[in-house]
């Protein structure tokens, strides 16, 4: 099934459309042309409903918010909405401010989000109303672990019947959840957290792995997690030792455009709780 996902991606190549933060904006528009989709991004609150109107789905990240890009996201998100497409949000260090934390849970309200991805601590701020990240990272005292996996399940699986959404926690150990069934998916290499924007990179691909997988959305979210840490751990076997962190995440973009199904149905690690 998750071979199915990513090959559909590249058989109807989706139109994207991204509200998000100005630091990863060119690698979130790189990766989703990488796994066979494409990009486009607007926050102009004059310009995203017609952008959103011509495409399948809707990444919104709050990582870098201002006035306007606000006004955007509940202009598309809503018109998203009418329209029934994809959309996902991204809580980019919400519980870090006041204007994040308060934009997200708005969003929230005003939205319905068919995926919410994030770490540990912004879902959990989510879920409280209020909250603390260390920036745009997840405390570590958040982390899930072996031993916490049951409770965390239970949690994700709590707040996808809460949201009617699918719930994404990305760290160590990835959760992907509905109200039912959550995937615990092991992909991926530590080395990532040192890469800015490898979660905004992974929100932008689950949109459009959902927007070309519309019936089959928490496959669709799986797949794409899979997806992302299965490509850093193949760019790492490719690092030489003069290779860093700017290297590391081109090789990441590269593994994820040459990924076929095969290789992620082989290379996946979950299991499903």
């Amino acid at each position: 099934m998750l071979k199915d996902c990513l090959d559909n991606v590249r058989k109807t190549c989706p139109l994207v459309h991204n509200i998000t933060n100005y630091v990863t904006v060119n690698d979130v528009a790189n990766v989703i042309l990488a796994c066979g989709a494409s990009p486009i991004m607007s926050d102009e609150p004059e310009d995203v409903e017609d952008i959103t109107s011509i495409c399948g789905g809707l990444n919104i990240n709050i990582g870098t918010l201002n006035k306007s890009s606000i006004e955007g996201m509940f202009r598309a998100g809503k018109k998203a909405n009418a329209l029934d497409h994809v959309v996902l949000l991204d809580p980019v260090g919400a519980g870090a401010s006041a204007l994040r934390t308060n934009t997200a849970n708005d969003l929230l309200k005003a939205i319905h989000f068919s995926v919410i991805r994030g770490n540990i601590s912004e879902i959990k701020t989510l879920v409280l109303g209020s909250g603390t990240t260390k920036g745009v990272d997840a405390d570590v005292a958040d982390a899930v672990t072996k031993e916490n996996l049951d409770t965390m399940v239970q949690f994700a699986k709590d707040f996808a019947q809460t949201t009617g959404s699918i719930i994404a926690i990305t760290g160590a150990i990835d959760l992907v959840a509905d109200s039912e069934k959550c995937y615990v998916i092991y992909n991926g290499r530590k080395e990532m957290g040192k890469i800015t924007g490898t979660g905004c990179q992974l929100s932008g691909m689950t949109t459009a792995f959902v927007t070309a997988n519309q019936d089959h959305t928490l496959e669709a979210v799986a797949a794409s997690v899979c997806t992302m840490g299965l490509a850093g751990e193949i760019a790492w076997s490719h690092m030489e030792t003069s290779d860093g962190n700017a290297t590391y995440r081109n090789r990441i973009i590269d593994a994820i455009y040459h990924m076929d199904g095969a290789t992620l149905e082989k290379g996946a690690k979950y299991e499903i709780r």
